[in-house]
């Protein structure tokens, strides 16, 4: 693969540090696509290279010392009921047909993350891994796969909300002082834990693809409750995000030019990403609650309507539509 088809245009300071820190904190849990923001970002400020990747999977470190410490009291009982399970599967007291909510999760969990190993598979006569196809997609120069992912995003979250509003509406009879939009299923079987495994590997890869909003609209399409799809989504991250964190890692460590931000710079960037990361959990729990949805779904669609305008317009003048930069159509 060739170099990066961007020029380090500036060092990066601690101001950019901000922006993209509360950038990927917002937009890693509300469902717009944290890849794809950072993307247009970078793209707008003209701030990119090698070394800005590392940047990128540190911000995703804050985001998930985010969720973490607010999911901190269910990932304690899932650790305490993981070993439980492990006894019982020793000395055979385990039964499929009888796991608590705690056990269901932790196996769809296992069973969710599975896909992830597509990402490891070699690309025919290249050097690159199908992983290796989000760093090429998120460095392009114009930003047309971006703009059709967040249409995509908007689609999918389109109808997520139709298929909810239907699980509502079938479970309605039997929800007998349940709160309003509390339909569907609690527990995740096999095929749904896959389905949303796959799509987590297409957010992975395409930046604009929100992961938190196309994994909880797939979940919500296969029937499963609303808040029970986003609580399974945002666990299903952490375990994603820190291997994306350390196979990353490691690559910029191994590259002469991989790491090219300052200490102070990079802190200051993951503290703001976890401040901000943590309070967009809040908010979207409510948006989800209040069934304002709406809201996200004309965002991406609007956002990737005018990216896919400004990306013609760069294809067209073979220039940056912010920064006057030369832009060619060359991701390798």
């Amino acid at each position: 693969m060739g170099e990066s088809p961007y020029i380090k245009e500036k060092a990066m300071t601690i101001i950019d540090a901000i922006i993209q820190g509360i950038v990927q904190g917002l937009t890693e849990f509300l469902p717009v696509s944290s890849s794809g923001h950072l993307a247009i970002t970078q793209h707008v400020t003209g701030v990119a290279g090698e070394g800005n990747l590392f940047f990128n999977v540190m911000l995703h470190v804050g985001t998930l010392l985010a969720v973490v410490v607010f999911y901190h009291k269910l990932i304690w009982r899932l650790i305490k009921e993981f070993f439980r399970m492990i006894g019982d599967i020793f000395t055979g007291k385990f039964k499929w047909s009888k796991m608590n909510d705690e056990r269901n999760m932790i196996i769809m969990l296992f069973i969710g993350l599975l896909p992830l190993f597509i990402l490891f598979i070699p690309i025919p006569g290249t050097d690159m891994k199908i992983k290796d196809l989000a760093d090429v997609l998120s460095s392009a120069q114009i930003l047309i796969v971006t703009a059709v992912s967040l249409m995509l995003t908007s689609l999918l979250l389109l109808l997520g909300a139709h298929f909810n509003r239907k699980n509502c509406a079938v479970d309605f009879k039997h929800m007998k002082g349940r709160p309003a939009g509390a339909g569907g299923r609690e527990r995740y079987t096999v095929l749904d834990a896959l389905c949303v495994g796959v799509t987590q590997v297409a957010a992975a890869l395409l930046p604009g693809l929100s992961r938190s909003g196309s994994t909880l609209a797939v979940g919500e399409m296969r029937g499963i409750n609303k808040q029970k799809a986003l609580d399974y989504t945002f666990v299903l991250g952490i375990p994603s995000i820190l291997a994306a964190a350390l196979l990353e890692g490691l690559d910029a460590v191994k590259s002469p030019e991989g790491i090219n931000v300052e200490p102070l710079v990079l802190a200051v960037g993951v503290v703001v990403s976890a401040i901000v990361g943590y309070f967009a959990i809040l908010l979207f729990k409510w948006f989800l609650k209040s069934d304002k949805m709406i809201i996200f779904i004309i965002y991406t669609a609007l956002v990737g309507v005018a990216l896919l305008v400004i990306s013609i317009i760069e294809i067209m003048n073979g220039t940056n539509f912010f920064t006057g930069q030369s832009a060619a159509l060359m991701w390798v």
